[in-house]
């Protein structure tokens, strides 16, 4: 008797095989070394802002804002702007979504990768992505919503299962180290009087709390990511 065919929408979300041993330790050590280089981390790092954006817009919708729009930048920057109340705790949530949101972005697709749920995470990235590209407002945040997408395509579609296995691991390294360095950049703006409208400045002003202290809180919040993300990626490999 011929077994039913599972392949198709419910076919993503059924377990793939755990990877090849070295895959999260190499693809981690090469996400540290993206992160740390100098031109290849410029170009990167606008992946970074289009989920920091996407933390703003997420948590302004969630807390009852009106959402406007996003606009990404070719220096890498990016400001995401939403009307309602100018105080409050629904702006604070909104001002501390963005420097967190790449890696809590990258510990959820570590939760998925731990489940063995790769496809699963491919379709939640796009849909990411989607949500994004609707609410850009400008051709330079367009073009990049629409790269990042092809390189997902390029991932899901066209990759074999082995590569696209490498190619994910390295993804998800990426936004989990990838979370911190725009932290300690934005000290180091701060520090040289270049970064007065920063989230941790705006919260500062919301809150009454120091914007040394909300740099702290952001830093605790992306290396508790980094350090529950990495553990559940390299648990395969120390098996």
């Amino acid at each position: 008797m011929e077994l039913p065919n599972t392949d198709g929408l419910s076919g993503l979300f059924t377990a793939q095989p755990d990877p090849a041993g070295p895959v999260p330790l190499i693809t981690g050590g090469v996400a540290l070394l993206l992160v740390l280089s100098g031109s290849p981390w410029r170009l990167a790092r606008n992946g970074i802002t289009i989920v920091h954006e996407a933390g703003h817009a997420l948590v302004a919708l969630l807390a009852g804002r009106r959402l406007q729009g996003i606009r990404l930048h070719s220096d890498t920057s990016g400001v995401t702007v939403s009307r309602g109340r100018p105080s409050g705790p629904g702006m604070v949530l909104t001002s501390l979504a963005g420097y967190p949101a790449p890696a809590l972005l990258g510990l959820a697709f570590a939760g998925l990768l731990a489940a063995n749920r790769t496809s699963a995470l491919l379709v939640i990235a796009a849909v990411l992505l989607l949500g994004v590209l609707v609410m850009v407002r400008n051709a330079y945040g367009v073009l990049s919503v629409l790269v990042a997408a092809g390189l997902l395509a390029l991932i899901g579609l066209v990759a074999p299962p082995g590569l696209q296995s490498w190619l994910v691991y390295l993804l998800t390294w990426f936004f989990l180290f990838g979370g911190v360095r725009p932290v300690f950049e934005l000290q180091v703006k701060r520090r040289q009087g270049a970064a007065r409208d920063s989230d941790a400045d705006q919260l500062a002003r919301l809150t009454g709390v120091p914007a040394l202290l909300w740099v702290s809180i952001l830093f605790l919040l992306v290396a508790g990511c980094l350090v529950l993300g990495g553990l559940l990626l390299v648990e395969p490999a120390v098996k």
